[in-house]
């Protein structure tokens, strides 16, 4: 009897040893292991959020929607022409869950803190336009929810830099100090410098292919920002249908301001046109220079072409 107990007891203490040995691991963001904790956090959230609504039904909602990219290619004025449809709720800031670590440590309970309070019925978006080149940011995104539908707007590539450049060059302007020429940034050593950032951002193909490991093309709409420019209402309404939202954006919601020289909105009887930094001239650069930026880029938008399966009117 005595040896049987003490039989009994051993195992027990065994087990318990080797239970021991066997780590928990916790859920974390961006690891394949934690991903489908992470998705069941964003629905968990997404009920919270629902349960604790405002006294008019509104409640804040992780996005279902986010404008990923790309910098200077139009995303501000891609969300706020969004921003017409009644049942689209926007964040009104740039909130870089994904891409800013100090953000993304904080959880999906600091993101959803970011989002605008909106109806049941409303679709909430958010637009960060560097996720798109952020090699982290398709997994974590994925993570969240793969269902996401994700919005793209692209410009021509060599357009894109200029105006990459010009955004830097008036921040410093602003603060009083001293910034290079565009030909300082572009040419080293006689030859065009492939280490400027703005070039690597404007190599749609290279960060594209990273969202596709995670996402198919169905998923991704590509908008078209220069034909946005030129004339809004068609590019709207592709993705009003991509969004699979009612057709409420009309062609008088947008007007051509002539003193600005652009499109801007007519919402309710009340006019508004972006802010004074969008739109801004590009500064004046050697046609040679400018020839050798666009040679570069012609292979690069010949790949992309192929990825999606259809032409941009690019040089």
């Amino acid at each position: 009897m005595v040896s049987s107990t003490a039989a009994l007891l051993l195992g027990a203490v065994l087990l318990v040893a080797q239970l021991q040995l066997v780590p928990s691991r916790p859920a974390v963001p961006g690891d394949a292991q934690g991903q489908p904790e992470l998705a069941r956090r964003a629905a968990s959230l997404q009920g919270e959020g629902r349960q604790g609504a405002a006294p008019n039904g509104s409640a804040q909602q992780l996005p279902q929607t986010i404008i990923i990219g790309v910098r200077k290619g139009g995303t501000r004025a891609l969300l706020e022409m969004l921003s017409l449809h009644p049942d689209v709720a926007a964040a009104e800031n740039e909130v870089h869950f994904f891409d800013w670590e100090e953000h993304y440590s904080q959880g999906l309970g600091w993101y959803l803190g970011q989002m605008p309070f909106s109806s049941p019925h409303q679709l909430t978006v958010e637009k960060t336009p560097a996720y798109f080149t952020s090699p982290k940011v398709p997994e974590r995104v994925h993570s969240m929810n793969p269902g996401i539908r994700l919005l793209l707007i692209l410009r021509d590539p060599s357009e894109r830099v200029l105006s990459d450049y010009t955004q830097v060059f008036y921040n410093h302007v602003q603060k009083r100090k001293p910034y290079p020429s565009i030909e300082e940034f572009l040419v080293r050593d006689g030859r065009l410098n492939v280490g400027y950032k703005a070039l690597n951002r404007s190599l749609y193909h290279v960060h594209l292919q990273n969202w596709l490991r995670f996402f198919p093309l169905r998923r991704i709409h590509i908008v078209d920002g220069d034909r946005l420019i030129r004339d809004p209402f068609p590019e709207i309404q592709k993705v009003e249908r991509f969004l699979k939202l009612s057709p409420r954006i009309n062609a008088s919601n947008f007007y051509f301001n002539k003193t600005k020289g652009f499109y801007c909105l007519r919402d309710g009887g009340r006019d508004r046109c972006l802010h004074e930094s969008k739109g801004r001239a590009h500064p004046q650069v050697d046609p040679r220079l400018l020839s050798k930026l666009h040679e570069y880029f012609h292979e690069p938008n010949k790949k992309f072409f192929e990825l999606v399966g259809r032409t941009f009117d690019w040089h």
